[in-house]
């Protein structure tokens, strides 16, 4: 069973696309529910008949619905060999979330943590892989542990959203190092042609527009997310530019600040 997570758009669709015609049984996880029984259905005419493709509705930017989607699968899949954290976004302006989050560490970050470490106990017993969608945008952080929700300094959109990606990578790394029976990797799509952008603001939604023909597919922003879910590697705790294995940033690399990023998000996510 795999677990994808941003499944009703872009890099998530093609991919669960991609992994049905693998031959993968699928919990695709989306916020809309009229997308989410879309994109199950076309997963579902993409499968060989007797596969299993489910749908499940979460607002990962809420805790709350991280916990309830968590046990929900855990009640559903007996099962999960594969956890693929792909849901994410950048926003022009500064959001805050019930819990007290801004909404680019609650969704891109906070919530791939919480999920995967509610889902560790099936997670474990499979040997299961646990995949991260970061970005080539972590090189724009400016990682302040005691500031992750901007509380103190100005809301600037891409370093939030970098933060959010260098934080994919730091918690990619903890995990591999706390939990070695699992194999964690997360990986750079490249510059992708998907809903990313849609939540700035017209100047920017305009640019990406322009800029569209010359991005690549969701499709080929997928292969990477396929192949770390399927096709046999040695690789752990690795990041990924594409299909092949890098170097992220310094800071990416930092194991003390992994380990205290981990405790930090664990306080934020009430663990």
């Amino acid at each position: 069973m795999v677990v994808l997570t941003g499944a009703t758009r872009g890099i998530g669709r093609a991919a669960a696309i991609a992994l049905a015609k693998r031959g993968a049984d699928l919990a695709l996880v989306g916020r809309d529910a009229t997308r989410v029984q879309e994109v199950v259905e076309e997963a579902r005419a993409a499968a060989a008949p007797g596969l299993m493709v489910n749908g499940h509705v979460a607002d990962l930017a809420q805790m709350g619905e991280v916990r309830r989607l968590a046990a929900e699968v855990v009640s559903a899949y007996p099962q999960i060999d594969v956890l693929a954290n792909n849901a994410g976004a950048k926003f022009d302006s500064k959001h805050v979330t019930d819990d007290g989050h801004e909404q680019t560490l609650a969704l891109n970050h906070l919530a791939p943590f919480l999920l995967t470490n509610l889902l560790l106990e099936p997670l474990i017993a499979s040997d299961a892989r646990v995949i991260t969608t970061s970005s080539d945008a972590h090189k724009r952080a400016e990682l302040d542990l005691d500031d992750l929700d901007f509380e103190h300094g100005p809301f600037r959109p891409w370093r939030a959203y970098g933060n959010s990606k260098l934080c994919n990578i730091l918690f990619t790394r903890q995990l591999q190092r706390r939990h070695p029976e699992l194999t964690a990797n997360c990986f750079h799509p490249g510059v992708i042609r998907t809903g990313f952008g849609k939540n700035d603001g017209t100047l920017s939604r305009i640019g990406m527009a322009v800029a569209g023909p010359f991005l690549g597919s969701p499709e080929s922003g997928a292969k990477p997310l396929v192949h770390l879910a399927l096709d046999p590697t040695d690789d752990k705790g690795q990041y990924f530019d594409k299909l092949e294995p890098s170097w992220p940033s310094a800071e990416g690399q930092d194991d003390a600040l992994a380990a205290a990023l981990w405790q930090r998000s664990a306080e934020l996510t009430g663990l």
